[in-house]
This record gives structure tokens, sequence and C-alpha cells, in this order.
């Protein structure tokens, strides 16, 4: 290995530099989402598509891409805005080959995790998708033997150090691998591509230059990141955000997901924090405390005065705003003895003398002190770094004190002159990865060092089980992770208590495994943890509402005998160590009342539920109409807006996206289509009210006549949906 990366200015001699150190038959490793190094990956598929003898196996996941309408009206409204999000964003050459099936026969894509739904009818993906949990990947990417791995970096000013930033959770894990392997005779690269818009983060992210082979580094060549928009948060999913809210435990540790439903979490999360007498309305409203006991025993509904630790694969940017309203807080520490006696309370942030009383007690430090309690003392800050400690004595500047625990006058002069303010090292979050809006990626940047120092972005290894990993042993985990609330979003849920939420019955798969059923079976195995999968309870499919709390299903993520909590938009249901005829009951519970009479008939057809069980009365009032109730109950009609953390569309973008919306439901059946073109071409002819919306779509004066038939649906849909 040489003593420092080889850096490249012109991208075609990095890519000969990758095949003169690996050959001609690449296997390349990608990280998930946001990491990929654009420039290197098209520059090489590009080398790939010329020529035909190279032969190329990208394995990844995740590869983002701009969208891009399936209808013309879809086209015409996304033009403008994906030219304003992503215009300055190189697009993933064999990305966008995949979705239009133009990859070369000498080129190959294989995901483990796909984008939600991109792929659900690509037969070439769906045949080479590769299902692993995120804690096999590592082992699964050797396995198919990559030879090189890349990655966007982001540069430390001096050159001597690199961030994986935002995508440390395999390259920690692979890079020892392959460089075992290059150590065993096999030739391997190691590239990084420098983009400084990439926020440094430092800890474990941090990696020595001499890691990789290979560094591309053009400051010209930087790009924005890849940003993911804020999605719409329905009240469904605020009313699901807020149960779930309720069961966070104060002094705990969070998980959470991307998507609406993690936004939701967040939001009501930061409601009950800041706007707790609002939080408190809603509580008394939906009588959590009467319908479901589980809260009080694992939740509560007061403002987090202890905190929150984040232990997450995804660092969702509804981290960034936990810790913007001070929920964020809680430290948890690298050592396990000393985060056991934080956790009793037996120590404090702030410290004392008396906290070195308390570790004397524990027998971390001894009286008097010896040169490697000092050491570790100002590991974590309780002493200051500017103390020394020379021939049994503790000296700083000119000053020489008496390390004697027991001594009074000594210990005046211990509190006094060397001990330090408070606890240094702590972490509040710890992540895998992160994606998500340009807005994220800018606090990331803007973090003050303080703050960044208290972001550990790690292994996926270390945060998805409990097992030993070089970042920390299993007792360690165990200490940092108390009440840990695992929260993860779901298609589905059978009767029996197993969850959907990576695929469809018939094999196709929507998006991946992930580290779903890693977090899940970890709940069962710390001491006072629980997994909260959130799910809405019905779904629109072909113009029809469907339940998605079902009697069975053909395919499942979570076995039922990991069931624990489930929670749609009329409640909680607590299936942990239940009996069968208990589950059912509890999900029929939380299931929308249209649907409630049959999963009961189908419960007791098959001996489930007794035959006398008829549906309380409290329970038939799972309506569309009740969720707005509760949320209204709040007291103000902007308590749960629809885009509670800030939106990138335009106020007329988004009359028109609800349009769109609509129009596309309304469109999904052939009937529909017939009924709405029908309807569209007997509406009166544009006005003035939506002429500035037929301006942005460019349909003020169309002369073809498929544009004019647009312009009737736009008009037709915006009449009907509009503001």
């Amino acid at each position: 290995m040489v003593d420092g990366p080889i850096v490249h200015a012109q991208i075609e001699a990095c890519i000969d530099a990758i095949i003169d150190r690996v050959g001609r038959e690449i296997t390349l490793g990608l990280p998930l989402g946001l990491g990929k190094p654009i420039h290197i990956v098209n520059a090489l598929y590009r080398r790939a598509q010329r020529d035909r003898d190279l032969k190329l196996h990208i394995v990844t996941a995740i590869s983002p891409l701009a969208p891009k309408g399936s209808s013309s009206l879809e086209s015409r409204f996304l033009g403008e805005f994906v030219q304003r999000m992503y215009g300055n964003i190189p697009e993933l050459a064999y990305a966008r080959d995949v979705k239009e099936g133009k990859l070369p026969p000498n080129v190959e894509v294989s995901e483990f995790f796909f984008q939600a739904g991109s792929f659900l009818n690509n037969r070439q993906q769906q045949q080479n998708y590769i299902c692993t949990n995120y804690t096999h990947a590592v082992r699964d990417l050797m396995a198919l033997d990559i030879n090189v791995i890349a990655q966007l970096v982001s540069p430390e000013d001096s050159g001597e150090a690199y961030s994986l930033s935002c995508n440390p959770d395999l390259s920690l894990d692979l890079i020892p691998l392959l460089r075992e392997r290059e150590a065993a005779g096999r030739s391997v690269a190691i590239v990084g591509e420098a983009n400084r818009q990439l926020p440094y983060l430092a800890n474990d992210a941090e990696v020595p230059a001499h890691v990789f082979d290979l560094i591309y580094d053009v400051k010209a060549d930087d790009y924005p990141l890849f940003p993911v928009p804020q999605q719409a948060v329905s009240p469904a999913d605020h009313l699901i955000g807020f149960y779930a809210s309720a069961l966070i435990r104060d002094g705990g540790t969070l998980q959470v997901g991307i998507g609406s439903l993690g936004a939701a979490v967040v939001y009501s999360a930061v409601m009950r924090h800041k706007y707790n007498d609002q939080y408190q309305r809603v509580y008394k409203h939906l009588k959590i405390d009467q319908r479901f006991p589980v809260v009080q025993a694992w939740g509560g509904y007061e403002p987090f005065s202890e905190g929150l630790y984040g232990c997450s694969e995804m660092m969702v940017d509804g981290f960034m705003q936990l810790m913007k309203a001070g929920i964020l807080t809680r430290e948890v520490f690298p050592h396990t003895e000393l985060q056991n006696l934080v956790n009793e309370g037996r120590i404090g942030t702030e410290v004392s003398i008396e906290t070195l009383d308390v570790l004397r007690q524990a027998e971390l430090i001894d009286s008097p002190l010896r040169a490697r309690d000092v050491q570790w003392l100002q590991q974590f800050g309780i002493i200051r770094d500017g103390v020394a400690f020379k021939g049994g004595r503790l000296v700083v500047n000119e000053t020489s004190l008496e390390p004697d625990l027991d001594n009074e006058t000594a210990r005046e002069q211990l509190a006094s002159t060397v001990l330090g303010d408070r606890l240094q090292g702590g972490t509040v979050l710890h992540g895998g990865f992160y994606l998500g809006p340009a807005e994220f990626y800018e606090a990331l940047r803007q973090l003050s060092p303080e703050d960044a120092s208290r972001i550990c972005m790690t292994s996926v290894n270390f945060i998805n089980h409990l097992y030993d990993h070089r970042f920390g042993d299993q007792k360690l985990k165990v200490a940092q992770r108390a009440e840990s609330r695992f929260i993860n979003s779901a298609m589905m849920c059978t009767l029996e208590g197993a969850v959907v939420s990576d695929g469809l019955e018939d094999g196709r798969v929507v998006s991946g495994v992930g580290g779903q059923y890693n977090f899940v079976a970890m709940a069962h195995e710390l001491p006072r943890a629980r997994s909260i999968l959130t799910l809405r309870a019905t779904r629109n499919s072909g113009g029809e509402t469907k339940s998605n709390i079902v009697f069975s299903y053909g395919h499942c993520t979570i076995p039922r005998h990991l069931r624990d909590i489930v929670i749609t938009e009329y409640g909680i249901a607590d299936l942990r160590g239940r009996s069968d005829k208990d589950v059912y009951l509890e999900l029929i519970r939380i299931a929308d009342s249209r649907f409630q009479p049959e999963l009961l008939k189908q419960a007791q057809k098959a001996g489930k539920v007794p035959a006398a069980f008829k549906l309380p009365a409290s329970w038939r009032d799972n309506t569309p109409e009740s969720v707005t109730a509760a949320l209204d109950s709040a007291g103000e009609s902007t308590a749960f807006p629809k885009f509670p953390f800030g939106c990138e569309f335009t106020g007329e973008e988004l009359t028109l996206l609800k349009a769109l919306n609509a129009l596309k439901a309304a469109t999904q059946s052939r009937k529909g289509k017939l009924v709405t073109v029908w309807k569209a071409l007997r509406e009166d002819p544009a006005d003035d009210a939506v002429a500035p919306y037929l301006k942005r779509m460019g349909l003020e004066a169309p002369d073809k006549w498929r544009d004019k038939l647009d312009q009737r649906l736009l008009v037709h849909a915006l009449r009907k949906h509009g503001p």
C-alpha cells in the first residue's frame, strides 16, 4: 500500500488507473444513496459503453434520479421544478439507462434496496435484486468478489484526511476486508471523489488519506448534493406520528426512518416538547391513557427534560429538527461503566469533585490518582487538557498539586484548578448514512464545531445490531441504548401480526429489507426497547379504497413471532407476548371501520376469535372524519401543517400538484378516464382564475390537439380540486 493516494485531476486518467490496478473485469461497490461519486461512475460507465470487452458489475442501493413525468401533464409540471432542483447536478448515467432498459450487455447493475416502487415493473432489476439485511451487505459484497469501491468524500483542508461523511455505513467495514484481500495477492482499488459541498463530519467518518489508492479531485467539478424534497404529511400520517410520539420515553433512544410518517413522528415529538398544551389537548381528546395503557407503561406526554439520543442507520433531516428543538440532547459515551453511572444518575454531565468520588467508588480511578487515571479523566473532560502528571503530582502551569481525594486541601485545589466543566466526548446521534432536502445538507455544513463533534457517522454494523464491533461491544451498546424506540413504516399488516414492508406477494420488490428486520429483532433483545411499525389503515388502489390491515398475505418482511407494536391513524396495537386471539382483535380495533366487519368474519371463520364476539361501539368510529376531529382538538387550524418542515414547491405548484394528483386518481381505470375526459371537454373555457396555472404549465394558448385536451383536463381538475 502506498503512503498516500494518487490524486488525479483528469477523469479519464483516473479511470485508466482503476483498470490498470484491477484489470478489465470490475465489480464496483458503490454506497447507498448520496455517496455515489458521479464523475467517476459516469466516466467508468461511458468507458464500458465504448469498450464491450470491459466487464462492469455495479453493486449498490438507491441510485437517485430526478423524477420524470409519466404523462404529458406531469412532464410539463416537473420540467421547471426539476431544473430548479437538479439542474446543476450531473445525472447518474447508468441509473437512467437502467430505468429506460438501455444497459449494454457488458454492464450489470444489482441493488439491495430500491427507491420505493421505482422498479416494480422493471424485469431486469427485479431479477438482479439482491435480498439482504443491511448488516449482511458487507458479507454479500465480498462474496460477489468486489474489487473496486468508490465513493464521494469531503476533503480536509490539509489533504491529510477525508470524511466519508454521508456513507461510512459499509465502507468502514469493507475497506479493511479489501486490504486483507490485497495482502493475499488480489488486486483492489479504493477510490474517492472529492466534493467540498459534502459536509465534513469527523469522528468515525474521518479516515486518513492513505486509506485511498486514488482520488479524483477537481474543485471546479464539485456539484450540489442530490436533494430529496420534503414529502407532504397527510392528516392520517400526522395522527400516526402523534401516537408514536407518545410512546417515546424521555431520556431514551430513538430510531426513525425517512418519509412522511417519519416526519410526522418528529413533528409530534417537537410539539410534545415545545407546545405541550396543544399536545395534551390532542392526547386527552384521544383518551390515550384509557384506550392504550401501553403508553403509560412505556411512553409519556411531558416535554423531554432529559432529552433523547439518536441511534439510526439513516440520519434523516428530522434529527436536525430534534436538535434544533433542544430534544436531541442525551449524550452517550464510549465507555460502558461510565455510561452506566450516567444512566443511573450517579454522575451528571456537569463535573464536580463528587464526580471523582463516584468514579472512585466504582473502581474506575484510584486515590491518589495515577498517570493512567489522569489520562482517562482527560479523555472525558473531567480533568482539563493542560494538566500534566509528573512525579506522582498534578502540574498546572507552575503549580504542583497533590492528587489525593482523601485530603481536604487537595480536594479544594482539584476542584478549583484541575477539573473541567462538563463531560466531553459525548455523542447525541450515531448514524450510518444520510439523504434529505438541500436545507438539511446546509444545516450540516453550518453546524458549530461543538454540535458537529456530537454527531458520529459510523458503521451500520455498529448501529443495527448488538454484536461486538470494533467501535463498541455489546455491553456498551446496551448501556447507551436505554429505552430504545425503533420506529419504522410498513405497507401492510396481517391479523396474525406479520408485517409487509418491502415487497408484494407475487415476488416483486418494492424497496428492500434494509435495516428494518435488524431493528425489530434488536427491540426484542434490548431491555426496555420496543419496535414500533407504523402504517396507514387504508390505501387507494385502482380507484378503490383498500385496507392495509389484511387477514393474510403471501409475503412478509417481519414474521409474526417478532410482532410488537403496530400503529395506524386509529390507534396503537400492543402485540408483544399476546395470544393470537388478542393480537387479531388488537389489529381489527385499529383498522378502518369500513373493513372491520369482514376482518372479524375472516378471523372467526379461522377460529382465531370467538364466534360470539361483537365489534364494540367504540371501535366503529375509525373514520377519516375522526382523524380530522382529533387533529382539530389541538385548537389551531395550523397545528398540523401539510409541510411541517418546509416545502420546495411554490404555492402555485402546490395547487397544481393537488389538481394533478386528483386527476391521476380519477383516471386510473378505463371508465374513469372516459368519464373524466367527457367532463373536461364539457368544461367552460379557461378564465382568469386558472390563467396563472395554465401559464406555469405552458398551456395558456395550446395549438395542438393533445395540448388542447391537456388544457381542458387541467382546467377541469383545477376547478374541482383547486385552491
